[in-house]
């Protein structure tokens, strides 16, 4: 079993920025790809931004030059920095991990409780 606690998030003025956290607890052998998702009132959860065991990253296109992924293996933590925030990311921010708890078998998704990004115009 894995626990996921994110961090960060709140009250953001437009322009502003905002940092994440997501740090993962629990029978963990490795990571494979940790992954930031959003949720806004109405809409389907999208990704955001992911980045695999190697420092791989991808972006959604609408925040490609403004959020930065990044993972502390050592941690088992994954952060998302979010810079020139807009309106428009508001949402409910989710942490995703897969997991795989032991040398051999498959990976496992988990998913944090999420935390809550407004942004005010």
């Amino acid at each position: 079993q894995v626990q996921l606690v994110e961090s960060g998030g709140g009250l953001v003025q437009s322009g502003g920025s905002a940092r994440l956290s997501c740090a993962a607890s629990g029978t963990i052998f490795s990571i494979d790809h940790m992954a930031w998702y959003r949720q806004a009132p109405g809409k389907q959860r999208e990704m955001v931004a992911a980045i695999t065991s190697s420092g791989s990253t991808s972006y959604e296109d609408s925040v490609k030059v403004r959020f930065s992924i990044s993972r502390d293996s050592g941690k088992n933590t994954v952060y998302l920095q979010m810079n020139s925030l807009k309106p428009e990311d508001t949402a409910i921010y989710y942490c995703n991990v897969k997991v795989r708890h032991f040398p051999v078998g498959r990976g496992y998704d988990y998913w944090g409780q999420g935390t809550q990004v407004t942004v005010s115009s």
